[in-house]
């Protein structure tokens, strides 16, 4: 198995197909996870388009995830873990730890995200929203909404299938400062494989 290192990001290109099945090694790691059309990179995830497709913010087993011209781009195979995947919060970038404190830099997804582009060469300005794996927002009936701890164990993984040829990336959340990765804050590192 490959690794995703904590606080970092990684890309793999997929053909339609194949798959990639991510695994929470520790239990406690969130990942956050795009998807582009390897052969236009306009085409993307989407999140919003997602929430249509679905009619629900929580996709499960079995769900097709769509992009933004509204059809498939991977599908949700499996997933061992209780399900609880965030589509609502967008990706952290430097201006999210700016509002929480930090003076320096802070490792982040948004970051993580076009450099794992950069090293596949496939090369994109804007960052859309990502499929949060294993992040916990609970959302109440009052619209307000939480920073849980992960429900996922040591071993959960989804297995994701492209439906097209695409290049999914994934982040290992560098948050640090509030428990989405796990009551003592501590990110950690990932595990991936291409199958089928």
């Amino acid at each position: 198995m490959e690794q995703v290192p904590a606080r970092r990001g990684r890309a793999v290109r997929l053909k339609q197909g194949q798959a990639i099945r991510i695994v929470n090694t520790h239990g406690t790691q969130v990942v956050d996870t795009w998807a582009f059309n390897a052969d236009d990179p306009t085409e993307f995830m989407s999140m919003e388009h997602l929430h249509a497709s679905l009619g629900s913010i929580f996709p499960s087993r079995g769900d097709a995830l769509y992009s933004n011209r509204r059809r498939p781009i991977l599908m949700l195979e499996e997933d061992t873990s209780p399900g609880r995947h965030d589509t609502v919060i967008a990706a952290c970038d430097v201006h999210r730890y700016q509002g929480l404190g930090c003076t320096e830099y802070h490792d982040n997804c948004t970051d993580n995200l076009h450099a794992a582009l950069a090293m596949v060469g496939f090369v994109r300005t804007e960052t859309p929203s990502p499929l949060n794996l294993w992040m916990n927002i609970p959302v109440a009936a009052d619209g307000k909404i939480a920073w849980g701890e992960p429900l996922s164990k040591p071993g959960d993984h989804v297995l994701l299938r492209a439906v097209i040829d695409c290049v999914v990336v994934m982040s290992a959340c560098p948050q640090d400062m509030i428990p989405i990765n796990g009551a003592d804050c501590t990110p950690v590192e990932v595990h991936y494989e291409v199958v089928g």
